[in-house]
């Protein structure tokens, strides 16, 4: 663990990267709550823990109920001190989501634009859920049920998904 310097001069215990994240593969493992969140790692080789796969189930009484989102989420070599990159594969309209790319845009989600180091995966996950269930998003009209839309990747693949 690594000391940081505080403002008044005390030290404060700063998690190493490797150390977090593995302590959000466990948590993201036993589940979240009432299991509409959950997340893991893309690929168990992954030495670096950067690929991640991210559901949400539609929260209730919303245009979003009943259905299955599936992001990706990126944890950079800065991850925790920086956030991570937030793309649904699912195509999904909500306000902090830009269409065509399904990327979660910072300046339009509060949570990765004034991020802090404390958050988590697990944060973005739900703030995303309360996101569904805003003003602005619960009734925005969404891409036809069971219709498989293709998404190009940063990497310019086709990613295929089938929203149920």
């Amino acid at each position: 663990m690594l000391p940081e310097m505080g403002s008044e001069g005390s030290s404060r215990v700063v998690v190493p990267r490797n150390f977090r994240l593995l302590e959000e593969l466990e948590r993201g493992e036993k589940g979240i709550g009432d299991g509409t969140v959950s997340y893991g790692m893309d690929d168990a080789d992954d030495v670096f823990m950067q690929s991640w796969t991210g559901t949400i189930i539609g929260p209730p009484n919303t245009v979003h109920e009943g259905r299955i989102y599936q992001l990706k989420l990126f944890c950079g070599k800065e991850y925790p001190d920086r956030p991570p990159g937030v793309r649904f594969q699912s195509r999904i309209n909500m306000s902090c989501v830009n269409y065509e790319t399904g990327v979660v845009e910072p300046s339009h989600f509060p949570m990765l634009a004034d991020w802090k180091r404390e958050n988590t995966m697990e944060d973005i996950l739900m703030q995303l859920k309360k996101e569904m269930t805003s003003p602005q998003n619960r009734k925005l009209s969404q891409p036809s049920d069971g219709h498989e839309e293709g998404r190009v990747d940063q990497k310019g693949l086709v990613v295929k998904c089938c929203i149920m």
